[in-house]
């Protein structure tokens, strides 16, 4: 029997969660370049809500190594399922909740406050979210396709960013200016209800994963997997950390900087680049579903390396071409981007557990993806803007050369497993 068919529930319930995942950070990513500094914070200069607006963005980043050392502990003591039933939970509520925030213009600064508040609560729950999806999938995975299971919860993301992206773009056409700043934007925060009902109702009709049950069997869960992570694991980390850096700042530079940008600085039409944009992000799930079938041929150190590499030359050219003053171009740039992306980030989900021994594996490949997250997601659109208003667009790109480079060496001289628990 095919083995996809065979587990098509665990792969459903790994790849729903990370599409709610990126749905959920997408179109907070898209409300931030959008409207969330206008509505949120007083009204000094447009630079500075846009600035005020990305560190709300960069804040959930922040959060999540914090969630994912909460979740990895449960996750590495009592389970992934019932751990990744809480992450989406806390998730999926504290998007939510964003729909019915007041502005500045209610309250005050008690709306940029709140804001915070549930941006640190979505940043909380996601720490654990993708790395149990990961262990989902490829600890239920046959011999030779770990990386097309691992795959899986890497699918979600295109997912969630079609969903997301088309969407907002739905809205922009359907809805003057004023309304879509009125409330509009408030429509896909409202809508994550029922991406997170669908998740919910898979996850609780699936099992424990039997590399979990094994472990459990052999030796009780460690007391602090935190701890003895750090204390035997730390090179691992710190490779896995530097192998993610790369997907995203590819990622976000593609799309809540590029959006942002586009929309300002370069003069383009909202809806014009929503559409560019997710037309490019067909490219993302094709470079996911090429890396998983690849790594599984070859070996998923080899792919994602790659990926690094492109994405480092990548970094060379985006600027020109995010700024070459042609949608078409601009097309093929972001399409480039995402497809390497997809190469990058496709064979993570195989890649980060075989770091880890099973007891600790949780909170290990939690704690270096989003980790990772931060140095890769949470700047990259603080230091394109900042090099773009330094010496022009053509420099964007800078940070994304420097992030494939780190990646390259996570990957290279990243520890072998021992046999304790591979």
């Amino acid at each position: 029997m095919n083995p996809i068919r065979q587990h098509r529930r665990v792969l459903t319930a790994s790849l729903v969660g990370t599409a709610v995942e990126f749905y959920d950070f997408y179109i907070y990513a898209t409300a931030a370049a959008l409207v969330i500094g206008p509505l949120f914070f007083p009204a000094e200069s447009q630079a500075a809500q846009t600035l005020l607006a990305f560190m709300t963005f960069g804040l959930a980043f922040f959060a999540r190594p914090v969630g994912a050392v909460a979740f990895g502990h449960f996750g590495d003591r009592i389970g992934r399922k019932s751990t990744l039933v809480a992450s989406l939970m806390l998730m999926g509520g504290s998007t939510l909740l964003i729909a019915f925030l007041p502005t500045y213009a209610m309250v005050g600064w008690i709306a940029p406050a709140l804001l915070c508040l549930l941006r640190f609560g979505q940043g909380f729950g996601l720490g654990g979210e993708w790395g149990g999806a990961a262990l989902l999938a490829v600890e239920n995975a046959p011999k030779g396709w770990e990386a097309r299971f691992g795959s899986a919860p890497q699918l979600g993301a295109p997912v969630g960013f079609f969903f997301a992206n088309g969407l907002f773009l739905l809205l922009g056409l359907g809805l003057s200016d004023a309304d879509f700043a009125s409330w509009g934007w408030r429509v896909p925060f409202l809508a994550s209800a029922i991406l997170v009902g669908v998740g919910l109702w898979v996850r609780l009709r699936i099992g424990e994963t039997p590399s979990f049950r094994e472990a459990m069997e052999h030796a009780p869960p460690p007391q602090v997997p935190l701890r003895r992570l750090l204390r035997d694991h730390s090179p691992a980390v710190a490779a896995g950390i530097a192998g993610v850096v790369a997907c995203f700042a590819i990622f976000y530079l593609a799309t809540t900087f590029a959006l942002s940008f586009a929309t300002t600085s370069l003069g383009y039409a909202k809806q014009d680049f929503l559409a560019v944009q997710l037309g490019a992000n067909m490219f993302f799930a094709v470079g996911i579903l090429v890396a998983g079938w690849w790594a599984d041929r070859t070996s998923v150190q080899r792919v994602l390396g790659t990926g690094a590499v492109l994405a480092a030359i990548m970094g060379l050219v985006f600027g020109s071409g995010l700024g070459s003053g042609s949608l078409p171009v601009v097309f093929a740039t972001l399409a480039a981007c995402l497809f390497i992306m997809g190469l990058a980030y496709g064979p993570l989900g195989a890649w980060l557990p075989t770091l880890f021994p099973v007891p600790v594996r949780y909170t290990g490949i939690s704690l270096a993806f989003n980790i990772g997250g931060i140095i890769g997601g949470a700047l990259a659109p603080f230091v394109a803007a900042w090099a773009a208003g330094a010496g022009g667009t053509a420099y964007v790109g800078l940070f994304l050369t420097v992030a494939g480079v780190m990646t390259l060496i996570g990957v290279v001289f990243a520890p072998k497993l021992s046999g304790e628990a591979a």
